[in-house]
């Protein structure tokens, strides 16, 4: 009788602790904090729509970056080994993990309010975690020594081709220019000749980007030679994370300008309200206007040609947008430029449902180069004008007033 009634009460503590002893299948041990970064598990974001079931053997982990709008960007996190190395002072060894992010350019809302933005954030974490499992299985190919065939066959210029195919950023013509430059360097320097019909990413030499770099300052001027050396160390530490590329034979590689010195044309205050009160025939409404909007805010074209009537706040006269050429891979890539009358009249508001409605209605960034030449000469203005940025203090004019 005895032993049945310890039996019970047996039954009974299995039935009512044992969920307490054990962890379920499913369930996830949260990530920790390291130091300040506000890197968090996906479980533990607010109103999460997928659940992030990271484990200690996932190689790569998929990981979240909250950035400054309070939106976070995945990425992935690899662990490559450890190094060590002898304090000279202490003499104690040190042993520090190696690891590499990559980006996926995937985010979410930390506080989703409408079901499309649900739905968008299971989506997005859901690719995400797809991706982990693809990198993971190449991951492992690559580091048991099976190399995928795409590897270390493949002609580096085509393979530079094809990343630019898919580029979506506004520095896209940069890249084209570090490879047009490229190839004219292989077929202009008698030493690198024999690569005219292809070169190997593997043949790309420490030595050859030192000569690289030395024709690309005599065949360039201003910060453009540095501009597309590191356009060019952009696809190649690329082609290191895919697998294509061993080492980086740019590493150490630079060219040096004087930061101090400006060597872009830019407008002086009083050539700004010249452009403003110039019109020349067969200008194009579009692009004066917004070429004016960003004298006074400093917007480059690639983030005006995109901005929508969302982005304006009316009511506290304020400008919010996200950089094009940091989103995704910056935390301080969202931006607020406050505005003043002028500038809001300039902008125009919706009509009725028309919030996401393109604020201007720009040509291609050729036809706009070419507009703002005849505006400049029309202005009587010396200077070479181009888009991006190109005022050393643009800000500062937003709160002043401005006619068109």
């Amino acid at each position: 009788m005895r032993f049945f009634s310890l039996l019970l009460i047996f039954s009974y503590y299995l039935l009512f602790f044992a969920p307490y002893l054990r962890l379920d299948e499913n369930e996830v041990v949260p990530l920790q904090t390291k130091g300040n970064q506000e890197l968090v598990s996906l479980e533990f974001a607010p109103y999460t729509m997928a659940k992030n079931n990271v484990k200690v053997t996932d190689n790569p982990k998929l990981k979240q970056k909250k950035l400054s709008d309070g939106n976070f960007s995945l990425y992935l996190e690899y662990y490559l080994g450890y190094n060590s190395e002898v304090d000279e002072a202490t003499g104690k060894t040190k042993v520090r993990a190696i690891r590499r992010k990559e980006f996926l350019g995937q985010t979410f809302y930390g506080k989703p309010r409408t079901p499309i933005e649900r739905e968008n954030n299971s989506k997005n974490i859901q690719l995400a975690q797809e991706i982990r499992k693809e990198r993971e299985q190449e991951f492992l190919k690559d580091t048991r020594g099976y190399r995928l065939e795409k590897s270390k066959n493949v002609d580096f210029v085509s393979l530079y081709q094809s990343y630019i195919d898919r580029y979506t950023k506004c520095d896209v013509r940069m890249l084209k220019m570090s490879l047009r430059w490229f190839n004219e360097f292989i077929d202009t320097t008698p030493e690198y000749e024999k690569y005219r019909n292809g070169i190997k990413p593997s043949q790309i030499t420490k030595d050859m980007m030192v000569d690289f770099a030395e024709f690309l300052k005599s065949r360039g001027n201003g910060e453009t030679p540095k501009s597309v050396l590191q356009r060019f160390k952009k696809v190649v530490k690329w082609a290191i994370e895919h697998g294509y590329m061993a080492n980086d034979p740019t590493a150490g590689v630079r060219i040096v300008t004087d930061e101090q010195i400006l060597r872009k044309d830019v407008l002086s205050t009083e050539e700004v309200v010249k452009f403003i009160n110039t019109h020349y025939q067969g200008e194009n409404p579009e692009i004066r206007r917004a070429f004016i909007f960003c004298c006074y805010c400093g917007l480059r074209f690639c983030d005006v040609k995109d901005l929508t009537f969302r982005n304006i706040d009316y009511s506290n006269r304020l400008l919010k947008f996200e950089q094009n050429k940091t989103k995704g891979h910056s935390s301080s890539s969202g931006e607020t430029i406050p505005l003043n009358d002028g500038i809001i009249s300039l902008l125009g508001k919706p009509g009725v449902g028309k919030e996401d409605d393109l604020v201007f209605h720009l040509p291609s960034h050729t036809m706009c180069l070419k507009a703002l030449r005849h505006w400049t000469a029309r202005a009587g203005i010396a200077k070479h004008i181009t888009w991006p940025r190109w005022t050393s203090a643009p800000r500062r004019y937003a709160a002043s007033s401005t006619s068109s």
